[in-house]
């Protein structure tokens, strides 16, 4: 080999060398959690949960990153099981990741906020809605969306509002979300002087419900109110109608997918549900809804819960000018307001966001529309 000639190889090595420091250095240098139901019946609110995660990074990473670190995440699938969950919170843990956006089900995010409190890392959930997910006093724990006390409460107004005197069924699926939601309604609605005819527990995967509805037909019940997810939902229209029983529908936030209709049909006709406003209509998102509209995805569901979440990161990290937990912590809870998708957002002491808005919406033809109350 001429003296040139391993010069040259000595450079090059050099270069590459050289670059592959540089990658270490550039990419990503934060690892953020990404935990949801990726496969399973639920899957399609992890999806939702990517779509936003995925445009959220892409502007974040374009912007500059978390305090000049690239994002990278991890994605942990808990199919909404409990002790799945746990797993994915260890794996997080010995992947060292620095925050999590998760879990979906609130029967995910409790038992993996243990795991998160134990090594104080920040987990912020854009969909978990039982109360008990921020009453225990983790400080490490947020949510952007609402809660059920909350959400019961708005369903309970509406029934004793427009169905006044009509015998009303309260079933549950038996898991964190849907008996939690299905208990805080039943207290509201109890609290303003109406009375449930029924409260039931249903098996949630099952496909016939038949003997449920019958029951229901027997007390001649007008309206059913469910506490439980999207496929069990449709379900019920659908037995109910073939069983000649003519209730109206109505449940939470679970039901905005529009594989609820997939499923239901026209039986899903007039079916009513809890959710936050309709943030994609927010002059402010007029944009963001075109950029996910040009990849295909209609931001419906949690997807922009999903966006604001890594918004909150972001830029609690940026104000604390630290990518330290107890900062970002700390940050979060000083009542600092967020820009983000879904508006303007602050934390209260618990955790919770400080303005946990809901909307009634109807199944019409397959669309929902928010309808007042």
């Amino acid at each position: 080999m001429s003296k040139v000639t391993k010069s040259l190889t000595i450079l090059a090595s050099a270069v590459a060398v050289t670059a592959l420091m540089l990658g270490s250095v550039n990419a990503a240098d934060v690892k953020i959690g990404l935990a949801g139901p990726f496969t399973g019946d639920l899957a399609q609110f992890g999806t939702q949960f990517k779509n936003g995660a995925s445009l959220a990074i892409e502007d974040i990473n374009k912007s500059g990153g978390i305090l000049g670190n690239q994002i990278m995440v991890v994605e942990g699938d808990d199919a909404c099981d409990p002790k799945q969950a746990v797993s994915v919170a260890n794996k997080f843990v010995s992947e060292k990741v620095t925050m999590v956006v998760g879990h979906f089900c609130s029967g995910s995010s409790i038992p993996a906020s243990d795991v998160y409190k134990e090594e104080n890392i920040v987990q912020i959930s854009p969909a978990s809605t039982n109360p008990t997910f921020t009453e225990r006093g983790y400080a490490n724990t947020f949510r952007v969306c609402g809660r059920d006390d909350k959400q019961g409460l708005v369903a309970a107004q509406y029934i004793m509002k427009n169905f006044k005197g009509k015998n009303v069924a309260i079933l549950h699926d038996k898991t964190a979300y849907g008996q939690g939601l299905a208990e805080e309604t039943k207290k509201s609605l109890n609290a303003a002087g109406g009375k449930e005819v029924m409260f039931e527990a249903i098996t949630p995967k099952e496909k016939d419900y038949s003997a449920v509805v019958s029951q229901m037909k027997a007390a001649k019940v007008d309206v059913i109110y469910l506490g439980g997810y999207h496929p069990e939902a449709a379900l019920i229209v659908r037995q109910a109608k073939e069983q000649g029983l003519k209730a109206v529908l109505m449940s939470g936030d679970a039901l905005q997918t529009k594989e609820f209709w997939s499923i239901s049909g026209d039986a899903g006709e007039g079916t009513l549900f809890t959710f936050g406003p309709d943030y994609s209509k927010r002059k402010d998102a007029k944009e963001l809804v075109a950029r996910f509209a040009a990849k295909n995805i209609v931001p419906e569901g949690y997807t922009l819960y999903s966006y604001a979440s890594f918004q909150v990161l972001q830029q609690a990290a940026k104000k604390a000018n630290s990518l330290k937990s107890a900062d970002i912590q700390k940050t979060i809870h000083s009542g600092h307001k967020f820009d983000t998708v879904i508006g303007k957002i602050s934390f209260d002491a618990k955790g919770d966001v400080t303005r946990p808005d809901y909307s009634i919406y109807k199944f019409t033809k397959g669309e929902w529309v928010e309808i007042t109350n």
